[in-house]
């Protein structure tokens, strides 16, 4: 069985082969890419996304409160 130092070491000559090599510019340039077409598309963070839902969660509720008001004032008519 391979021992975890000699795990580390191959590694680690890989880290060194790859970040000496084209192989990282080309990550750059694929996150980049991604990000601008993201942005075109208009796409929303979660964080954005999480307070959204809360917004519309408490408008829910509000609503919910002035129907159940409406329907005891038409009652209260008929």
């Amino acid at each position: 069985m391979v021992d975890k130092k000699t795990i580390q070491e191959i590694s680690q000559k890989i880290k060194n082969i790859v970040s000496d090599s084209p192989i990282s510019d080309i990550e750059e340039n694929i996150n980049a890419l991604l990000k601008g077409m993201f942005t075109k598309m208009d796409l929303i963070t979660r964080e954005e996304f999480d307070v959204q839902t809360g917004v519309l969660k408490k408008t829910r509720e509000k609503l919910e409160n002035i129907e159940k008001k409406l329907s005891k004032i038409e009652k209260g008519i008929k």
